[in-house]
């Protein structure tokens, strides 16, 4: 088995990606088999990869590559979630010329990756069909959750936004950077959110961030990946942030100020993270119930292939 190690700018740790149409035809990744790939992982000096993708040219003519995403967790593996870092490193890893048509399997989401006209950089669209979950999962803008108003709003990943200013944080400055009480508390209230939406309370999802508006322009986000601080914000995260501004009621439509301006058309946003900007815009029609998202695109995101071609041990099991 041959893979590759690629690194998205601003994901927490690099993808291990592996090309589908190596596997033989009916061959399963089942648990024990990516326990072994983690031991491997362990043993060859790279236990800091905690993301693994399978990707490979889609029999769907509306798409260019199937890609199905695993998280490993301390505890086991996580088959529910979707990851956008690890979707484009997936695009990079098979170098195809852009744009290219991704159906995440696991999210049953269609994204597109496409180059930026600069070079080296890709903008990420994540397309809303027209039959697609609602926004709101709990059917409210705003639920109440461990003590604390949240909005729980599901747009590529399922996250929870908590008010910064709810938790007593007034400025950038009292944002955490190290592992205390406030991420215990996060991570308790995330939990809690996972049982309201029928979620395992310790597996990947939902995600969780705290959001503020401490200047124009833009919010401000920490976020929490699996088990501590995100260094910014998924791919997945930025998106959702960005879908949660268009839905009226929700925390972050109320910090981006938002009701100002609830217009449909394109709309776009700069989100503050401790790894830097990151850049996403909306797009939204008019429909009878009001504005309507579409879709929402993540701007310059860049990957570097690490290591290209590595011999990977896997044992396969083929089904009939």
């Amino acid at each position: 088995m041959i893979v590759d190690v690629v690194r998205v700018a601003g994901a927490p740790c690099p993808t291990l990606v592996i090309d589908r149409e190596q596997l033989p035809r009916g061959a399963l990744a089942l648990r024990d088999e990516l326990v072994g790939v983690r031991r491997w992982l362990e043993r060859t000096g790279r236990a800091g990869i905690a993301k693994i993708a399978l990707y490979g040219t889609s029999r769907d003519p509306a798409h260019d590559l199937d890609y199905r995403f695993v998280q490993s967790l301390p505890g086991g593996f996580d088959f529910r979630t979707g990851c956008g870092h690890s979707l484009l490193a997936c695009v990079v890893a098979a170098g195809r010329p852009g744009p290219v048509r991704v159906h995440a399997l696991t999210t049953n989401h269609t994204a597109v990756c496409e180059p930026e006209p600069s070079g080296g950089a890709y903008t990420v669209r994540l397309n809303r069909p027209e039959q697609a979950r609602p926004l709101l999962p709990t059917g409210r803008p705003v639920d109440s959750v461990g003590g604390l108003r949240v909005s729980l709003v599901d747009f590529g990943n399922p996250y929870v936004f908590v008010d910064a200013a709810d938790l007593g944080l007034s400025s950038p400055g009292e944002l955490p950077s190290e592992e205390g009480v406030l991420l215990v508390r996060l991570l308790r209230v995330r939990a809690r959110a996972a049982r309201l939406l029928g979620l395992p309370a310790h597996g990947a999802l939902p995600k969780i961030a705290a959001v503020a508006a401490y200047g124009a322009g833009g919010l401000t986000v920490r976020a929490v990946a699996t088990t501590g601080w995100h260094p910014s914000l998924a791919l997945t995260g930025t998106a959702c942030l960005t879908a949660a501004t268009t839905v009226p009621g929700t925390v972050p439509h109320r910090l981006a100020g938002r009701e100002r301006d609830a217009a449909p058309g394109p709309y776009t946003l700069r989100v503050d993270t401790p790894g830097g900007p990151a850049y996403a815009s909306a797009d939204t029609s008019a429909h009878t119930s009001g504005p309507r998202l579409d879709a929402v695109r993540v701007h310059g995101k860049r990957a570097t292939v690490l290591e290209r071609a590595l011999p990977l041990p896997w044992r396969i099991r083929v089904t009939a």
